[in-house]
């Protein structure tokens, strides 16, 4: 045992910060916190915050789900996981979201920032053609190609090409089509958002850390909020329907933010489509002192967006990102084909759906019962994969007359049809059939990336958001961030000069 203090939760595998080697790990329940804690033969030992509320890690535990991964890996496992990543034999999740760095090169320099040339000291960017390789290599995965690519750096804008890459995508068959931006140049170029809409861009990941100065000036250096308050105009000048706000959390810069942000999300809901929060993840070394000053996990996020509302979303909406499995599993067994299933780790993020009424947050749990709904939708795939085409009919007709009773009516927003909408997602697996609920909902969602020191190799086999490289191996995105990202720009990038 690394320590006796504290109830053991888990065993598992961890880095040494310092040496980067694998080492054993635990995460054990001490004081009301998930605690992870590890030693090195050489560096001595490390704990971190694994999960602030114990109760939640249980209750979130619940849901864990194991995927059966990809047919044709790309690596072999020879070094062990996370060295291996590629995808390699051993990894359980295939790919939900795929990531493509298309630069990075940045018009800013944020403190808080992973992939930028100016602190790498090379530009790394693959070519239009590398791209289109990539994108093809994210296709070719047996026997779920990912629907999804978000075009990342660095930041994406500053590639001329970017509406031409977007285009590439869509030829190559992704249906959700993002990019990554801080906004600058959309605040600046209503042209290139018009280019990107016509080349088919889905939704714009927009860099959003607050709804006051305060929070860019100390995360990113400037005071950008007017010109994140242009972009999102800008966007609904040329026609986008769909943006995400993305909040990069760090306790004591934008921690009391959540409440107005989501409400500012709210606010403008003809066009904000989600807000995703990402606690701080650490580069390079850090104190524990400092890391425990620092600091912010899901529960944390969840008991401030509670309070920060006014208990209008309560931690008790929130459900793990494995907990929407029985969707997928029935529409699965009643079509016969393969659709996504998000096997992620049921610690790496937690989400709910909210809908605006009367200036109100209702979140979708107040008038769906989601123990139930999927535990029905679980009872009727097993019964399709049984019975085989001939009950078809039947297992459909009962969760026709079944799901409906899972939802009140009364307490639902006015003229939202949601047994409808579910019947025709459940039967076809459309994301058309998908527009009418996202286009009233805000998803609410929290993704907490790892490094070093609260690394769990546990999460990283059951990820599902996997970076494509130009030399054809899929990365993790928590180990492309921590271990892989230096070697591969330096390898494929271009030193700076001066």
């Amino acid at each position: 045992m690394i320590g006796m203090a504290g109830k053991l939760l888990k065993e598992t595998k961890s880095l040494c910060p310092e040496c980067m080697r694998i080492i054993e790990a635990e995460v054990v329940e001490e004081d009301g916190k998930a605690i992870i804690r590890k030693e090195c033969p050489e560096h001595g030992k490390f704990q971190d915050i694994y999960w602030s509320d114990a109760e939640l890690y249980k209750r979130f535990e619940k849901f864990a789900e194991i995927g059966g991964g990809i047919e044709n890996p790309r690596t072999k496992g020879e070094r062990g996981c996370p060295f291996d990543c590629g995808i390699c034999p051993n990894h359980k999740s295939h790919t939900v979201l795929s990531i493509i760095d298309v630069t990075n090169r940045c018009n800013l320099r944020c403190l808080i920032c992973f992939a930028n040339a100016a602190a790498a000291g090379y530009v790394y960017e693959p070519t239009f053609e590398q791209i289109k390789e990539m994108l093809k290599n994210l296709r070719a995965n047996r026997p779920t190609p990912p629907p999804s690519v978000q075009f990342s750096g660095g930041e994406p804008t500053l590639r001329d090409d970017l509406p031409d890459i977007v285009r590439a995508a869509k030829e190559a068959g992704f249906w959700h089509v993002e990019v990554n931006t801080n906004g600058i140049r959309l605040a600046k170029d209503l042209d290139f958002i018009k280019r990107l809409c016509e080349a088919g861009v889905s939704t714009i990941y927009l860099q959003f850390d607050g709804v006051t100065p305060e929070p860019t000036i100390k995360a990113r250096g400037a005071d950008l909020l007017q010109l994140k308050f242009k972009a999102i105009e800008n966007c609904r000048k040329a026609g986008l329907t769909s943006i995400v706000l993305v909040v990069t959390l760090v306790k004591g810069v934008n921690d009391g933010q959540l409440g107005d942000i989501i409400r500012f999300a709210a606010e403008n809901n003809d066009i904000v489509r989600c807000v995703n929060v990402q606690p701080v993840s650490f580069a390079g070394r850090i104190s524990q002192e400092e890391r425990e000053r620092w600091r912010i996990t899901i529960p944390d996020f969840m008991e401030a967006v509670e309070e920060q509302t006014g208990g209008q979303i309560k931690t008790s909406d929130f459900y793990p990102v494995p907990s929407t499995l029985p969707i997928s599993r029935f529409t699965s067994a009643y079509t016969g084909k393969e659709f996504v299933k998000f096997t992620c780790h049921e610690h790496c993020g937690a989400a709910t759906y909210v809908f605006v009424e009367d200036g109100r947050l209702i979140p979708v749990t107040r008038f769906v019962d989601i123990p139930k709904l999927f535990g029905l939708l679980d009872k009727y795939a097993e019964q399709l994969r049984k019975g085989g085409f001939a009950v078809k009919a039947r297992v459909l007709a009962k969760a026709a007359k079944e799901v409906p009773g899972t939802i009140d009516m009364p307490k639902a927003p006015k003229g939202l049809n949601l047994p409808k909408i579910l019947m025709k997602v459940l039967s076809t697996g459309s994301y058309k059939a998908l527009a009418e609920f996202h286009e009233r909902a805000i998803l609410v969602a929290c993704m907490h990336f790892m490094d070093p020191y609260n690394f769990d190799l546990q999460r990283i086999e059951r990820c599902g958001i996997h970076y494509a490289v130009p030399d054809g191996r899929i990365i993790p995105f928590c180990t492309m961030n921590s271990i892989h990202r230096p070697t591969v720009e330096k390898e494929l990038g271009v030193p700076l000069s001066g």
